[in-house]
C-alpha cells in the first residue's frame, strides 16, 4: 500500500485535471490518475476535450474559417487572387496547440502539488484505488475521498466499422491531412456538423446522414429552423431520417448504404466520419465490490452534488447524467473538491451553455420555446436578427438572431438561444443574466456599447415587450 491521499481522481480530462488542481489548491493531498500515453511513454493529460475534441476542433475550424473569410475578402475591397490552403500546415498548427495546452496542464498539476500517477485506474472496496502501469506493475493508493473522472468514448455502430484511413471516429477525422473529395458524415449532431464545416469549407462535397428526422431535436425549433437554411446555403446537404444500413471498403472508397423515407439508397464517398454520440468510460472503472452503482446505459449513479451510493465516491463528467461537454464537467469537479474540503458548493443544472462551432455558431443556455410550452408555461419571447445589428453589418456577418425567452407573469429569463458569428461568446451573457435572476426588463435597463454585437441581446430583451429600436416590433395578438 502507498501513501494515503485526502483525494485520488481518476482521469484527467476537463472534469478530473480541474478537479484535482482545485482539490490541491484547498490544502488537500491530491493525486490524479491518467492512463493515457504518448508514442514516447509520456502521460497525455486533459482528456478527450484538450487532445481529440474541443480544442483540435476548434483548431480546425478557426482555420478553415479564416480561409473562407480570405477567399471572400473582395467584399471589404481586399483583393487575394488564388487562395491555397496547405491542409498538413493546419493539421500540425492544431497538433502544436494541442501540445502547448497539454504540456500546460502538467505545469499546472506541478506547480499546485498534485502527484500525476500513470496508468489505468480502477477504484477497488474500502476507497482503495488500483493503478496497473504500462509495463503490467501494479500499486494500490488509498484515499479519503476518490472522484471518477473517467469520461466517455465514441459510440461505434457495427453498419460501419472503423477502417483505417477511411471510416474514422471523431479522432481520427482530426488527422485527415489531404481535402477528401467526397466526404460522408454519419449523425448531424455537434461533431458532426463541426466535421463537416470544416471539409466543405475546403472544397469537399459533404453529405451528413442523421437517422432522426428532426434536425437538431435538442435545440429550440426557430434556431434549428434557421440553422438548417444556413447549412444549406454552405452546400452541407444533410439527409434527415436517412439511417446507415451497411458500408463497403472498395480501394480507397467508401460505399455506404442506407434507408430513408424512399427506400434503400447508396452514397460513395472517400471518407466517412461516424458521429453517432459517445458512451461513458466505465467499463473496467470499478471492482464489483466497490460500491458504485451504474445504470443499464453505463452512466454513473449520482446525486445532485455527484455523490455515488459509495461513502466518499464521487463522480462527475460524460460518465454521470447530464449534457456531455467538457465545462460542465469542469464545473462539476470544483463542485465536488470544495464539498470534499467541507464548503458548502452547489451546481446549477439549469444554466449550462450549449454551442455548436459552426459558422455561424449556435448557442443556447435555459429552455428552449418548446419545451415551456410543452409544460404549460406562459411565455413571452422577444427576437432580434443580426442583419440589423450596425456591427454585425460592419463585419459582413449577418446571419441569425438573438432570441430570448420570459415567463409572461414574472418577467424572468428562461431561456436565450442564438445562431450568430460570436454566438459562442454571446450566451456568457445570457447565462450571467440567468444565474443572477435576471428579468428581461432588468438586461432592458442595463447599457450596452455601441456599436456591439452584444446589442443583439439588448435588443432581444426589449423586444420581449415589444420595445424594440432597431426593429419593428411586432404588434400583439
Amino acid at each position: 500500500m502507498s501513501d494515503k491521499f485526502d483525494v485520488i481522481v481518476i482521469g484527467a480530462g476537463p472534469g478530473g485535471y480541474v478537479a484535482a488542481i482545485r482539490a490541491a489548491q484547498l490544502g488537500l493531498k491530491t493525486a490524479c490518475v491518467e492512463k493515457w500515453v504518448d508514442d514516447k511513454g509520456a502521460a497525455v493529460l486533459g482528456g478527450t476535450c484538450l487532445n481529440v475534441g474541443c480544442i483540435p476542433s476548434k483548431a480546425l475550424l478557426e482555420s478553415t474559417h479564416q480561409f473562407h473569410k480570405t477567399q471572400h475578402a473582395d467584399v471589404h475591397g481586399i483583393q487575394t487572387g488564388d487562395v491555397t490552403m496547405d491542409v498538413k500546415k493546419m493539421v500540425a498548427r492544431k497538433d502544436k496547440i494541442v501540445g502547448n495546452l497539454t504540456g500546460g496542464i502538467a505545469g499546472l498539476f506541478k506547480a499546485n502539488g498534485v502527484t500525476l500517477l500513470q496508468g489505468m485506474g480502477k477504484l477497488l472496496a474500502g476507497k482503495q484505488v488500483q493503478v496497473t502501469a504500462a509495463d503490467g506493475s501494479v500499486t494500490v493508493h488509498a484515499a479519503e475521498n476518490v472522484i471518477l473522472a473517467s469520461g466517455s468514448v465514441p459510440v461505434n455502430i457495427p453498419p460501419a466499422p472503423l477502417t483505417d484511413g477511411l471510416i474514422l471516429d471523431n479522432a481520427g477525422a482530426l488527422d485527415i491531412d489531404e481535402t477528401p473529395k467526397r466526404l460522408g458524415v454519419i449523425g448531424a449532431g455537434v461533431i458532426g456538423l463541426e466535421m463537416g464545416s470544416v471539409w466543405a469549407r475546403l472544397g469537399s462535397e459533404v453529405t451528413v446522414l442523421e437517422a432522426m428526422d428532426d434536425f437538431l431535436a435538442l435545440a429550440d425549433k426557430e434556431v434549428a429552423k434557421e440553422a438548417a437554411k444556413i447549412f444549406k446555403k454552405q452546400k452541407l446537404d444533410i439527409k434527415l431520417g436517412a439511417r446507415c444500413t451497411g458500408t463497403e471498403v472498395n480501394g480507397q472508397e467508401v460505399t455506404v448504404k442506407y434507408t430513408d423515407a424512399e427506400g434503400d439508397k447508396e452514397l460513395v464517398v472517400d471518407k466517412l466520419i461516424v458521429a453517432v454520440g459517445r458512451r461513458p468510460q466505465t467499463q473496467g472503472l470499478l471492482s464489483d465490490d466497490s460500491g458504485v452503482k451504474l445504470d443499464e446505459r453505463g452512466f454513473i449513479f449520482v446525486d445532485g452534488q455527484c455523490r455515488t451510493e459509495a461513502p466518499g465516491v464521487y463522480a462527475i463528467g460524460d460518465s454521470v447524467r447530464g449534457p456531455m461537454l467538457a465545462h460542465k464537467a469542469s464545473e462539476e469537479g470544483i463542485m465536488v473538491a470544495d464539498i470534499i474540503a467541507g464548503h458548502h458548493a452547489q451546481m446549477n443544472y439549469d444554466v449550462i451553455p450549449n454551442i455548436i462551432y459552426t459558422h455561424p455558431e449556435l448557442a443556447w443556455v435555459g429552455k428552449t420555446e418548446q419545451e415551456l410550452k410543452a409544460a404549460g408555461v406562459a411565455i413571452k419571447v422577444g427576437k432580434f436578427p443580426f442583419a440589423a445589428s450596425g456591427r454585425a453589418m460592419a463585419a459582413d456577418d449577418t446571419d441569425g438572431f438573438v432570441k430570448m425567452i420570459a415567463d409572461e407573469a414574472t418577467d424572468r429569463i428562461l431561456g436565450v438561444h442564438m445562431v450568430g458569428g460570436i454566438a459562442s461568446e454571446l450566451i456568457a451573457q445570457a447565462a450571467i443574466a440567468m444565474e443572477f435572476g435576471s428579468t428581461a426588463e432588468d438586461l432592458q435597463l442595463t447599457v450596452f456599447a455601441h456599436p456591439t454585437v452584444s446589442e443583439a441581446v439588448h435588443e432581444a430583451a426589449l423586444a420581449v415587450d415589444g420595445h424594440a429600436i432597431h426593429m419593428a416590433n411586432r404588434k400583439k395578438r
